[in-house]
């Protein structure tokens, strides 16, 4: 998160604070590094495939703000003893609140707005709102599971938040270690407090980047957002402050020093990705980049990292880096869903320009003038916190209000959804295609679920769905629990996740017990995932753990579905596509060898972005996607299944697109709650179709 402390950064001799008066404390090429990490970030969420290490610009600001923090603190401490709380707390408030609290009240109105945001979204909207309103946004994603780099779920308009509100409480706990050090060092260890303060901040740095890199390979989803792994990232910054040799005024060392900074920065942001295990070891490079650039102290020349990050472009790019972050990403929400916008490059372009003019006229017109306000700067600083308190109060009231106002609303498209899974109209969805009485029916002018309320229509049983380095083979039961029932596993990756509300009404129809293993981004596969680190190997021991499971289950029909774009590594093969289709032989063998019959399923198309966005301001022609463009032509599990014995093969390609284009709404029925995962609405039309293969499965295996 850029630090919109720009007073600190800033040559204003009148806006001082004791802390702060020091005729050094303005470091161009600090400035500039804060426009170097606003820009990665930016770029990265505009254009991810392209710039996929760009998240890497919150690490920066992190060390940056351990620089700059501490150094002030630690001066007023030596000068003074002390650090006057609240005071230091109250400036933080008048220089960060006016901006973030401007655009979380801007991302509330809006999440009220059902024309601007989908009603399926505004009670994590709200949520996440309120949460960043009180700077505890980074724990809400943690204890919710986000999984910021992999893009996971569906991201509202304030999941940027996350960073600011780790920051925020960095500004809380350390002047509070820097106080406690100093007292405990001079009471109890006879140390000067500049000592104290190193070695407790040595021990909190070591402390934290321990537990980051153990944390990040056991659970790394919570690890990127929570206060404990980051705290090691300021620590660096901090001890570039505190410790003079680390600044290098040598011409050639800080030369070298300062391009390898920016270099290390650079190979990071095009060879990171959303697979790289972050923060981990993986941070290190950001970070030590990072400090790199701000210890190369030398200004003598003109191509010095230090002369060249000082010119006047970046130095305007780093002093709006805080509005331009916490604009950019609630306008990449909410664009596609604006009716006149569209998706392609020049919109992408045009909206980056929108986003520094708004970032632009936030600092002249908010951020500058709202932290010398004499309303609040003459008066005690609690005064200052107290106003903020009650602003934010005000931001979390008009959030709640949006939920008021539309509460009924989604209420009713909840209902709505129930009343359609019980009572389908005639001809609906894959019927349109697949029946031949539907053929020559109308087309439907509506859309169910609307396309407003389509991401809430997904599967409800979360506890049998493990993601992440979660390798527990977990199962769950639903249907009959006759001892004669027959039994049909249902295993997979979130392809097969999206049919357990279906498969479940199945099994309760037919009298068949029903068995499922799901995990996320793991299909039911022998070959490894390309996914380096802990995630593929928790997919290795998730497989291992379910084949051993079915292995011991009384099992007479499996089905499995996967996501086509599966990243598998080659292992030994000519490709990953040659790989991946003897790696679902071989699992599918497993079973095949105890005369257990396999269904599975050509997977569906994979758009790239929501295809709702569109459907909520556009007719449904305008939304439809060439097949080339979202559809997988050599899907690895068709070819693995055709010519297998014992393995049957549903293909609905021709219910989910034509002769040229691929739809998003099928004989009424909206097939997608996100860019590709299908609505249980329309899962439930294919019912029949996969009732009729699992029967004919089941029948083949009787004795």
């Amino acid at each position: 998160m850029p630090s919109a402390d720009h007073a600190l950064a800033s040559p204003k001799r009148s806006e001082q604070s004791p802390e702060h008066a020091t005729s050094s404390r303005f470091i161009p090429h600090v400035q500039g590094l804060r426009a170097i990490a606003v820009l990665f970030v930016v770029l990265y969420h505009f254009w991810p495939g392209r710039f996929p290490g760009g998240y890497v610009g919150v690490d920066v600001f992190f060390v940056i703000s351990g620089f700059l923090i501490t150094a002030h603190l630690t001066r007023e401490l030596m000068q003074t003893g002390t650090v006057r709380l609240t005071q230091f707390w109250a400036r933080r408030a008048r220089r960060l609140l006016p901006a973030s609290l401007l655009v979380l009240l801007f991302c509330a109105v809006v999440a009220g707005s059902p024309y601007l945001m989908p009603l399926s979204a505004l009670p994590n909207e709200v949520s996440e709102i309120i949460a960043a309103t009180f700077y505890v946004e980074n724990w809400y994603l943690a204890f919710t599971s986000a999984d910021y780099l992999n893009h996971s779920g569906d991201p509202t308009t304030v999941q940027h938040y996350w960073s600011l509100s780790l920051e925020e409480q960095f500004y809380v706990l350390w002047p509070l270690i820097l106080l406690f050090a100093a007292w405990l060092g001079v009471k109890h260890f006879r140390a000067t407090r500049r000592r104290a303060v190193l070695v407790a901040l040595g021990v909190v740095t070591a402390a934290s980047f321990v537990f980051c890199v153990v944390f990040t390979l056991t659970d790394p989803a919570p690890a990127y957002f929570v206060t404990f792994t980051r705290m090691w990232q300021f620590g660096v910054g901090a001890f570039v402050a505190l410790i003079p040799l680390l600044r290098v005024r040598h011409p050639l060392i800080s030369f070298v020093l300062g391009w390898g900074g920016v270099l290390t920065l650079l190979a990071v942001l095009f060879r990171f990705d959303g697979q790289t295990p972050f923060p981990g070891y993986a941070a290190l490079a950001p970070t030590l980049g990072a400090a790199a650039i701000i210890a190369a102290s030398n200004t003598d020349r003109w191509w010095y990292p230090t002369r060249v990050l000082a010119l006047r472009p970046a130095q305007f790019v780093g002093d709006i880096s805080y509005s331009l972050y916490l604009w950019h990403w609630p306008l990449i929400i909410i664009a596609p869903s604006v009716p006149f916008w569209g998706l392609t490059i020049y919109h992408r372009v045009a909206l980056l320009a929108l986003c520094f003019v708004l970032a632009w006229l936030t600092k002249r017109f908010v951020e500058d003038p709202v932290r010398s306000w004499r309303v609040l700067t003459s008066r005690p600083s609690r005064v200052t916190l107290w106003a903020s308190l009650g602003a934010m109060v005000l931001v979390a009231g008009v959030a709640g209000g949006a939920w008021a106002v539309n509460a009924g609303a989604y209420r009713q498209g909840v209902q709505a959804i129930e009343d359609l899974r019980a009572d389908p109209p005639d001809c609906f969805g894959a019927a349109a295609v697949l029946e031949e009485g539907c053929t020559d029916a109308a087309p439907s002018d509506s859309i169910l679920p609307a396309p407003g309320f389509a991401g809430v229509d997904r599967p409800a049983d979360g506890q049998c769905f493990v993601q992440l380095n979660d390798a527990r083979p977990v199962s769950c039961e639903f249907g009959s629990d006759a001892e004669d029932a027959p039994t049909v596993a249902l295993v997979g990756d979130s392809h097969a996740f999206q049919l357990l509300s279906t498969f479940q009404r199945m099994a309760d129809d037919n009298g068949w017990r029903l068995i499922t293993y799901f995990k996320g981004a793991c299909p039911w596969n022998t070959t490894p995932l390309a996914t380096p680190g802990a995630f593929g190997a928790a997919c290795s021991e998730w497989r291992e753990g379910v084949t051993t499971a079915m292995s011991e289950q009384q099992i007479d029909a499996v089905f499995t579905a996967a996501i086509a774009t599966t990243p598998y590594a080659s292992a030994g093969f000519g490709s990953s596509a040659e790989a991946a289709v003897a790696g679902y032989r071989e699992a599918w063998s497993q079973v095949l060898d105890r005369g257990i019959p396999v269904v599975t399923v050509v997977d569906n198309p994979v758009w790239e972005t929501d295809p709702n966005k569109c459907l909520r301001t556009r007719d449904q022609a305008e939304c439809d996607a060439g097949r080339g463009e979202v559809l997988v032509a050599d899907d690895p599990l068709r070819e693995a299944a055709e010519g297998m014995p014992g393995v049957t093969l549903l293909d609905f390609t021709d219910v989910f697109c034509d002769a040229d284009r691929c739809r998003t709404v099928v004989g009424g029925a909206n097939i997608y709650r996100d860019q590709d995962h299908l609505t249980v609405t329309f899962a439930d039309t294919l019912a029949p179709w996969y009732t009729a293969a699992i029967e004919e499965a089941l029948g083949s295996s009787a004795p």
